[in-house]
C-alpha cells in the first residue's frame, strides 16, 4: 500500500464532502496537554463538561489500541447573520452564539467523519478507526494544533489561516500510520485584544480559559446565575462569541455550507415568548440546535436576565406571570429579581404582596431584586 498517495487521496476525497481543513498527526500521548490539563483542575478552571480522566484526554491508544494515525478535520461555519432581525424596545430578542447556527453540529461533523471512514474501508479494508466530535475524550484543539490545522490563540481556539477561529473541529484515530504534517507556528505576536475585551477576565492570557467565568459556559448552567455575571451576558441565551469577533484573524472570513441552514428567527428569537415556551414547543422549534443539549431552562432563565438587561418594561406582564406561576423555584426566582431590577421602587409592593407565600431561595432573590444596582 502506498500511504502517502492514500494521504494524497484522502485529502482529495474530505475536500469533496465539505471538509475544509484537514491535517495528519501521530497517535502518540500529548504529554504537554497533560501537564496542562493537571493544572487546569487545580487551578478550578474546569467546565465539568470535560472527560474528567485525563489519562483518556491525552492517551489515543487507549481509545484505540491498534491506533497509528489521528486525522484531524475542521469544517467552517458561518459568522454573519442575512436578515436578522432587529431588537428594539417593546421587541426585545436574545441570540445564539455563531457555533449553534444551523443543524447540531455533532451531526454535521459525524456526517463527514462517517463518509470519511467508509472511503477509508474502500481502501484499506481491515483499518480499524474511531471517530470523535466535541464528546469524544480526546481534546478537539490539541489534536488539530498537533496536526498542522492552525496555532492555539490566546482567545485558547485553533486559528486556521483559511478560516480562522470560525470551525468545528474533529479527529479520527486510525490504524494506518500516515505521516504527520507539521504544526503551525504561533502567530498571535502581541495582540492581547481577545483577552482585553472578555467581559468577564475569563481569558487568562496564555490561551487557557477560567470556564467559571467564561460567558459560553456560564449561559449552559443550570442554576441561578451568580450576581455578578447577570448583567454581563447581555442578550446571549446560548454561548459567547467576543473573543471571536474581536480576533484580527477573523476579518473577512464568512465560510457558508450547504448543510448549515440559517434561521434569523430562531437565531435571534423574541425573548417574551420564550418565558413560558413547553418542553414540545421548545423541542420543536429549538431542538436542532446544539444550543438546546441543556433544554430550555438555561435559555429561559438567559431570556429573562436579558429582558432585565434592556429595563423591557413591556415585559413585565409576562414576567409576573411566571413569577407566579411557573412551578420551578429558580425561574420564579429569577423573574423576580428581574422585576425588581426593572421596575425599581414600583416593584415593591408587588414583590411585597407575595413574598411570604414563597420558599426561601425564592425570598432571596426578590430582596436581591430590589436592592442589587445593576
Amino acid at each position: 500500500m502506498d500511504i502517502k498517495q492514500l494521504k494524497q487521496d484522502v485529502i482529495t476525497y474530505a475536500h469533496s464532502i465539505g471538509i475544509d481543513s484537514i491535517g495528519f498527526t501521530t497517535a502518540d500521548p500529548f504529554d504537554e496537554l497533560k501537564q496542562k490539563l493537571i493544572d487546569y483542575h487545580e487551578k478550578g478552571y474546569a467546565s465539568g463538561f470535560e472527560e474528567s480522566d485525563i489519562s483518556l484526554r491525552t492517551e489515543p491508544k487507549l481509545s484505540l489500541p491498534t491506533a497509528r494515525s489521528i486525522i484531524a478535520i475542521a469544517v467552517g461555519y458561518p459568522n454573519k447573520l442575512k436578515g436578522a432581525p432587529k431588537s428594539v424596545k417593546g421587541d426585545r430578542r436574545g441570540m445564539f452564539a455563531r457555533a449553534s447556527w444551523g443543524q447540531d453540529y455533532h451531526t454535521i461533523m459525524r456526517n463527514r467523519l462517517d463518509k470519511l471512514a467508509e472511503y477509508l474501508k474502500t481502501r484499506v479494508p481491515d483499518i480499524e478507526v474511531q471517530s470523535m466530535v466535541d464528546t469524544g475524550v480526546l481534546s478537539d484543539r490539541a489534536v488539530a494544533e498537533r496536526a498542522g490545522l492552525g496555532f492555539a490563540g490566546r482567545n485558547g481556539f485553533v486559528i486556521n489561516p483559511d478560516l480562522g477561529t470560525w470551525t468545528y473541529l474533529g479527529e479520527m484515530l486510525v490504524s494506518v500510520p500516515f505521516e504527520p504534517d507539521d504544526p503551525l507556528m504561533d502567530s498571535c505576536g502581541d495582540c492581547t485584544i481577545c483577552v482585553d475585551r472578555c467581559p468577564t477576565g475569563a481569558l487568562v492570557g496564555d490561551g487557557q480559559l477560567n470556564s467559571q467565568k467564561c460567558i459560553s459556559f456560564l449561559t449552559q448552567t443550570k442554576g441561578y446565575m451568580k450576581d455578578e455575571y447577570r448583567y454581563k451576558i447581555g442578550n446571549r441565551l446560548y454561548g459567547c462569541d467576543t473573543c471571536q469577533q474581536v480576533c484580527p484573524k477573523n476579518k473577512g472570513i464568512n465560510t457558508q455550507h450547504d448543510d448549515i441552514v440559517l434561521e434569523p428567527e430562531i437565531l435571534k428569537p423574541r425573548l417574551v415568548p420564550l418565558l413560558k415556551m413547553s418542553n414540545k414547543e421548545f423541542k420543536n422549534t429549538y431542538g436542532h440546535l446544539a444550543g438546546a443539549w441543556r433544554g430550555k431552562k438555561p435559555i429561559q432563565r438567559n431570556a429573562i436576565l436579558a429582558l432585565a438587561h434592556f429595563k423591557e418594561t413591556t415585559a413585565i406582564p409576562d414576567l409576573k406571570d411566571v413569577a407566579l406561576n411557573d412551578p420551578r423555584p429558580m425561574i420564579r426566582g429569577t423573574a423576580y429579581w428581574a422585576i425588581g431590577q426593572i421596575l425599581g421602587e414600583e416593584a415593591t409592593e408587588f414583590i411585597n404582596e407575595h413574598y411570604t407565600s414563597e420558599i426561601e431561595e425564592v425570598q432571596q432573590e426578590m430582596i436581591k431584586g430590589l436592592e442589587q444596582e445593576s
